[in-house]
């Protein structure tokens, strides 16, 4: 097991607690979110119907939405088909199929207060059923609206990070590397950047997680326009300085990556959160050229490149620089 250099400033907590991980566990998904298991809770959470509906992917938004729709119209479909299809006036279909989903159809032009004028409801009964599915449908397409403004208002940072960590040639020695870039056209000005260095160490005969920032060449640029390649420099100070490969993934070692910026098009903040584990730091490498200028001179960036990445060689000395 490794040591942390005494000159290095350990966080005690980042709110994973202390407790070494086993197998190659990550702290963080490459998403950003926390990889944590939460049991004990109950099985319908009201307090969580927001936040779920606002962070599923769309596709489990969308089909959520539609099945919330139909459910609510085959209920009503159900009360008003118990209720007597006599009285629903306009219905002339026979067989009961037919009588179902005319007042499913029915339910359906109620809710949305739309009232083609076909079918209508007969008898106080079917008519108190009625005023209230077209009240509660004002309610619900309010809400389904609120949800998708919601979804599509919340302010997010659409960052692309390199899928591995490169150790490569830094100036007159080497330094670890990931390379970002904004996926959107907006701009994003003020970022600020940290890493933590997640890893088990011995102390006091015991395995234990620590949890240290790593020094950069640069935490922090006022303009994200191309990409930016984050570096931390194997200096004597580092904690990484003559770790190998092995000793990486014998401590479980995690890079935490925590990113903060100012989103010009919201005028908010915004966060990006990633990490790499130890199998995803690629050694004696460098990351492949993804700027170059047009016959214009200007200034062009493959976004699909930004993962890529070469072996170099120990003689060699490219300027990483920020872009």
């Amino acid at each position: 097991m490794i040591k942390i250099k005494h000159k290095s400033r350990i966080d005690e907590d980042m709110g994973f607690g202390k407790n070494p991980t086993q197998n190659n566990q990550r702290l963080l998904n490459k998403d950003g979110s926390s990889n944590i298991k939460r049991k004990g809770l109950p099985f319908f959470k009201p307090h969580e119907a927001y936040n779920s509906l606002i962070f599923m992917s769309w596709s489990r938004f969308w089909i959520t939405i539609s099945l919330a729709y139909v459910s609510i119209n085959l209920f009503f479909a159900m009360v008003y088909f118990g209720i007597g299809m006599q009285h629903l006036t306009g219905s002339v279909s026979h067989n009961s199929l037919d009588k179902f989903l005319d007042a499913f159809f029915f339910s359906a032009q109620t809710i949305a207060t739309v009232g083609y004028g076909h079918l209508s409801p007969s008898g106080f009964l079917t008519n108190i059923v009625a005023a209230f599915e077209s009240f509660l449908g004002l309610l619900t397409f309010a809400l389904a609206t609120g949800l998708l403004y919601g979804r599509f208002s919340r302010p997010t940072a659409k960052i692309i990070y390199s899928k591995n960590m490169v150790v490569a040639p830094y100036q007159n020695g080497k330094g670890y590397m990931f390379r970002l870039a904004n996926l959107r056209s907006n701009q994003l000005i003020e970022l600020s950047i940290e890493v933590l260095l997640s890893i088990n160490v011995m102390e006091s005969g015991k395995t234990t997680r620590r949890f240290v920032p790593l020094k950069l060449e640069r935490s922090s640029i006022n303009l994200l326009t191309l990409s930016w390649t984050v570096v931390h420099p194997l200096e004597e100070d580092s904690p990484l300085i003559n770790l190998t490969p092995e000793d990486l993934m014998g401590a479980d070692a995690e890079f935490i990556v925590m990113l903060k910026a100012f989103d010009d098009a919201f005028s908010q903040t915004v966060h990006s959160r990633t990490s790499y584990k130890a199998s995803e730091v690629m050694f004696d490498s460098k990351f492949a050229q993804i700027i170059k200028a047009d016959e214009n001179g200007i200034y062009e960036i493959d976004i699909s490149k930004v993962s890529e990445y070469e072996k170099s060689f120990e003689s060699e000395k490219p300027a990483f620089k920020q872009s």
